[in-house]
């Protein structure tokens, strides 16, 4: 059965791939796109960090998506950002292994018994994905990390923080087959978690994210990835629902076409640096892969941005989602234990240019559109970045943007301000068109104009007004207005 599909007496069943086009999601009946600016993954591990408040935000922007990291990954303050929510305080850390009564933990507390399951830590898990399906946000639960010289010393499955001594390694060697022992309890927290989160609708599985970041051989973590992926094929398959499971790629660690990896996770919009296959990269070389593409991590807003970086985390999620995108998530450093829900009038710039982008995107029926750049024929200006999609005919969606990206630094695009315009040629054939300008960051319409086309082999020219970074347009074909 394909995953996510219908089940007998389950209602619609977990969220799925489209049967009408395999590069979008379906959930409840309907087609969806998975929108967000989240927090650091910290959500659930963190006891200080107020997940209803969260939610509540994430909610009012109509935003439909968040991801955590569940236990087998986490930082140590001063890590990346001042407030990380992946970096709990002492004493406010929840994962899933008991504590025992043995103290010399590395994080101040006793060590961990990993023999044994803590229930206050499954009671806030499904509280936490009941709270998210309450007010319809799915959440990606990434079961891995590739672990850095700061966070490994100080994790549960580190030789030095359990009873059991599990873990008695380098961080190269953490995401191998190297170590049975560690391996052992890397299978039984895999079935754990999946085992608990079965019952939830509103689950995607990640395995692993940046599994060679580390140093690890990707020909090591690759045998490593594949007997995990089996333990959670293996594990659902004996459970009543089956979820969409994904693999972050990368350009020595690519799942595209294995069918265990159900969907096709990217970080950052593109990455010359680390070995990561972005998501315009995606987009391009992976699309005919024929399964939805994501991009769940950019850049760490605010801190690796620069200049109007408003800007230019708004062209990553508008160049990505209307480039034929089904999943987006800007990394957010905005929510803190003290204000979880990022109530701050700079957040709320970030989460309306988002919703903005949702309220276009649901303008379509954009699960019958498909990624299609050879439909704009001319007028592209120069240094502009494009990205399109149609369902040729009746229905035509673009994005246009000036913007550098910040090679050699962090992975994020520099916006260039400007007093610029298009006149797009369009492909399309005969017919009569509404043709709607919008501004990405206020969602307004600025320009709407009704076109006569004749067609003929002739092109449609469609004029923009002026804009400073970033312009979207509707074309859409319409019978009856006059």
């Amino acid at each position: 059965m394909q995953a996510g599909g219908m089940e007998a007496g389950s209602g619609y069943g977990p969220i799925g791939i489209s049967t009408v086009n395999p590069h979008y999601l379906h959930y409840k009946g309907s087609p969806i796109l998975l929108i967000t600016s989240a927090e650091h993954y910290g959500a659930l591990i963190n006891l200080d960090f107020d997940y209803v408040a969260y939610f509540d935000m994430l909610q009012r922007y109509e935003m439909n998506y968040t991801r955590i990291y569940p236990g087998a990954f986490y930082e140590v303050k001063g890590m990346f950002i001042e407030d990380n929510t992946l970096a709990p305080l002492p004493g406010r850390l929840v994962v899933p292994w008991v504590r025992s009564s043995e103290p010399g933990c590395a994080d101040g507390g006793n060590k961990f018994d990993l023999s044994a399951w803590d229930e206050r830590y499954f009671a806030r898990l499904h509280d936490f994905l009941r709270q998210a399906e309450a007010r319809g946000i799915v959440v990606e639960i990434c079961l891995f990390n590739g672990q850095y010289e700061q966070s490994w010393p100080n994790h549960a499955l580190f030789a030095a923080n359990n009873i059991q001594g599990v873990g008695d390694c380098d961080l190269k060697e953490v995401q191998t087959l190297e170590h049975a022992d560690l391996v052992a309890a890397h299978k039984a927290y895999v079935r754990k978690l999946v085992e608990e989160v079965n019952a939830f609708d509103n689950v995607i599985l990640e395995l692993c994210d940046e599994p060679t970041i580390g140093g690890t051989p990707a020909e090591l973590t690759v045998k490593w990835i594949d007997e995990l992926l089996d333990v959670i094929v293996e594990t659902e398959r004996e459970l009543p629902k089956r979820h969409l499971v994904g693999q972050q790629l990368m350009k020595d660690v690519d799942y595209t076409d294995d069918p265990r990896n159900t969907m096709l996770v990217t970080q950052y919009i593109s990455d010359p640096m680390y070995g990561q296959i972005g998501g315009v990269e995606a987009l391009d070389d992976k699309y005919g892969s024929n399964k939805p593409i994501e991009l769940n991590e950019t850049g760490f807003y605010p801190i690796w941005y620069f200049d109007d970086r408003l800007g230019a985390s708004r062209a990553e999620a508008w160049e990505f989602i209307v480039g034929g995108g089904a999943a987006f998530n800007q990394l957010n450093g905005l929510y803190t234990i003290h204000d979880p829900a990022g109530d701050t009038p700079e957040n709320r710039q970030v989460l309306g240019s988002l919703r903005n982008l949702k309220r276009f995107m649901y303008g379509f029926d954009f699960e019958r559109m498909s990624r299609d750049p050879d439909f704009i024929r001319g007028g592209i200006p120069e240094g502009a970045r494009v990205r399109s999609i149609s369902e040729r005919g009746r229905q035509y969606a673009l994005y246009l943007h000036h913007s550098t990206f910040n090679v050699g630094k962090d992975p994020v695009y520099r916006v260039q301000h400007g007093e610029h315009s298009a006149v797009l040629q369009l492909d399309v054939p005969a017919g009569t068109y509404r043709a709607e300008w919008v501004d990405p960051a206020s969602g307004t319409v600025v320009a709407s104009e009704l076109y006569e086309h004749e067609g003929s082999g002739g092109l449609l020219a469609v004029a923009s007004p002026v804009y400073k970074v970033d312009i979207a347009l509707s074309v859409k074909r319409i019978e009856e207005e006059r």
